[in-house]
Parts: C-alpha cells; sequence; structure tokens
C-alpha cells in the first residue's frame, strides 16, 4: 500500500502524522511511505530521517494526495485541501465533523473513506487515539490557564499557587475524563485549589483516591455548577461525547455570574464547545474577552508541544495503521471493532450516528 504524509498546513499546527521511526515500521512491512518536504520538521524530524527509514519524499502536497492510497495526517483536511481528496481514498485523521458542517458536506460529495482518530473505540469505552492527545491538551489546559490569569493577559492577576497569606486560584474542571483528570493533576501540582465535575460517581470514587488532596470531587448539576462559577479564576470544560457536539455546560448569561478577568479553556472546542460562548481560536490569536472573561478556545493544543505530541500520537496510531495497510481498510476494519467504529463516512454516506445527529435538522 502507498501511504502519503502531508505537512500539516493548519495555523500553527507543527505535528506530524508519522515519526521516522513509524515509517521504517511501514516500509519493513513491504509498504511505500511518501513524505511531503519538510513534513516534520515541526516536530524535530528531518527529510533526510525519514529518508534513512526508507519513505520517499515528495516535493509538494499534491504530489503526496495524488500517489496514496491511503492519507495519515494529525487535523482535519483543510479547504486548500478538499479538492486533494478523491473518492476511494482512505484519509486517517482527527475530523471531529460534528462541529464542522462545510467539512463534513466536502468529505460526503469527495467519496473519500473518513477514518476518524476520535471515535476508534475499544469495548471498555476507551478512546485510545484520543488519549495521549487528550493528555497533552489536559496537562495544557492548566498551563495556558495559569498564564492567562495574569493581569497582563487579561486575567485577575492570580498566582495559580498564591503565597502565604493569600489565596490560591480557584479551578473549575468540567468532565472527568482523560482531559479532565489531566487537568485537574497538574492544576493542583501548581498548587490550586481543583474542583472537578462529573455525573458518574464510580469515576468521581476512582478520582478522589488517585488525585491530590487539593482536588474536590464533586457530582455535577447544573445549581452546584452555578454557585462555583461565582467563585472561580479558571474553568477548564473538558466534557466529551464520541462523534456528538459537546454539551453546552456553561451559558451566556453564566458569564455574568463570573469575576471579571475569570480564565475559561473550552478544551472541547473541537467538537463544539462546552461554553456557549466559546468560538475557535489559533495559536497565532488564542484568546478573546466576552462580558469580561478571557476565553482560550484553541482547536489544535498539542500543535504547541509537537514533539511531544507527535511522538505519543505515532505510538498510539502505529499499531491501527499497520492493520489499514496490512489488510486494507474494509477488511481491517471487519476483524477489528474498535477500528470499525472509526468509520465516519464512507464512499459518501455517514456511518456515524452522532455525526449525523449533529445535521440531521
Amino acid at each position: 500500500m502507498i501511504l502519503g504524509i502531508p505537512r500539516e498546513i493548519k495555523t500553527f499546527e507543527n505535528r506530524v502524522a508519522l515519526t521516522p521511526s513509524g515509517a521504517d515500521s511501514l516500509c519493513r512491512d513491504g509498504h511505500t511511505v511518501v513524505v511531503e518536504t519538510g513534513a516534520g520538521l515541526g516536530s524535530g524530524f528531518s527529510d533526510q530521517e525519514y529518508e534513512v527509514a526508507g519513505a520517499q519524499i515528495a516535493p509538494d502536497a499534491a504530489a503526496v494526495w495524488s500517489q496514496a492510497e491511503t492519507i495519515l495526517k494529525v487535523k482535519e483536511p483543510q479547504p486548500s485541501e478538499w479538492p486533494l481528496m478523491r473518492r476511494d481514498q482512505v484519509v486517517f485523521t482527527y475530523f471531529h465533523f460534528a462541529a464542522d458542517r462545510d467539512l463534513t458536506k466536502a468529505v460526503v460529495d469527495s467519496g473519500i473513506v473518513a477514518l476518524a482518530y476520535e471515535t476508534v473505540q475499544l469495548p471498555n469505552g476507551t478512546l485510545p487515539l484520543l488519549v495521549p492527545m487528550s493528555e497533552v491538551a489536559g496537562r495544557m489546559a492548566a498551563q495556558e490557564a495559569a498564564k492567562y490569569l495574569e493581569k497582563t493577559f487579561g486575567g485577575r492577576g492570580v498566582l495559580m499557587a498564591g503565597i502565604p497569606g493569600t489565596p490560591r486560584a480557584r479551578v473549575m474542571v468540567l468532565g472527568g475524563g482523560v482531559v479532565g483528570t489531566n487537568a485537574a493533576k497538574l492544576a493542583a501540582g501548581l498548587g490550586a485549589e481543583v474542583a472537578l465535575f462529573d455525573v458518574n460517581l464510580e469515576r468521581l470514587r476512582y478520582l478522589s483516591e488517585v488525585l491530590p488532596p487539593n482536588v474536590e470531587t464533586l457530582f455535577s448539576d447544573p445549581h452546584i455548577i452555578r454557585h462555583h462559577l461565582a467563585h472561580a479564576d479558571v474553568i477548564i470544560g473538558s466534557v466529551l461525547l464520541p462523534g456528538k457536539r459537546a454539551p453546552k455546560m456553561v451559558t451566556r448569561d453564566d458569564l455574568k455570574r463570573m469575576q471579571s478577568g475569570t480564565v475559561v479553556v473550552d478544551v472541547a472546542i473541537d467538537q463544539g464547545g462546552c461554553f456557549e460562548s466559546s468560538r475557535p481560536t489559533t495559536h497565532a490569536t488564542p484568546t478573546y474577552i466576552e462580558e469580561g472573561i478571557v476565553h482560550y478556545c484553541v482547536t489544535n493544543m498539542p500543535g504547541a508541544v509537537p514533539r511531544t505530541a507527535t511522538l505519543g500520537l505515532t505510538n498510539a496510531t502505529l499499531p491501527y495503521v499497520r492493520q489499514l495497510a496490512n489488510q486494507g481498510w474494509k477488511n481491517a476494519t471487519e476483524k477489528n471493532e474498535a477500528l470499525k467504529k472509526g468509520l465516519n463516512i464512507v464512499n459518501g454516506e455517514i456511518l456515524h450516528a452522532g455525526v449525523a445527529e449533529a445535521f440531521a435538522a
């Protein structure tokens, strides 16, 4: 099989879909790997490293897309890439269709086989290809919140850990999944007072045992969330419904209950966001202020730490990529139920219920 690795072109996206080590594995399996020149530079991988691994270097994106039977990417195809997609070509990447009608239409019209990292799901509910990026984004959420709390960025001027004689920052984390757990852990490590909300009591019991003592676990309901909003310095939104639009946990009216300079970090923005006032931002302009509240809604947070993120992503995706390459997408998805759940759109037909539901109206 010919696998193509184009350079990512989303604003400030420095990750690449495959490391040279991953390319080596695929080439040893007998496949052809075509990498766009410069694709790995943002993550610290040179063209020469890919060539040593056995990959071919293509001069531009068009050369990669035209040759490849399967395209491996990090982020969803951008508008300039849509004309390069062709019927029956497999594209394996993060799509997040439910938050993007135009992308969904373009993929339906193209006839490609859209395999979404974010909906590959194990029998126990784990999303193995979302986990590494969720770990990165969760830890970054607390890190970025600490920065944007600074007055120079429009924040309240509060130090996460405080100092003796002053209060620590109060951090709310909405959702106790991988993102929320990592956000809570890092915020607690920075010395903040953390309240983590979830609706799964078993999960809360587990988290109360493993997280530091400055993390309080609370059952999530609108009343208790509204109560805490009035006192929070940071709110991190991390609620995820696989393949579906994220639920709105905080409304525009709720912003008026919050203190001016409070920072909200919406990690669920790829799926439409947890905050009603959220809109996508980029690393070039990561924040905006609405009702006095600092909103950080970057849609590709791990793109800021590409070396870590690329290594983590390839660790997770490579076994699935090898199955696709060795068996073909039809056989691979028939034999692997987790991979089958990654099929979102095939030859113009929307297969994933969450994506269909998002555009049913």
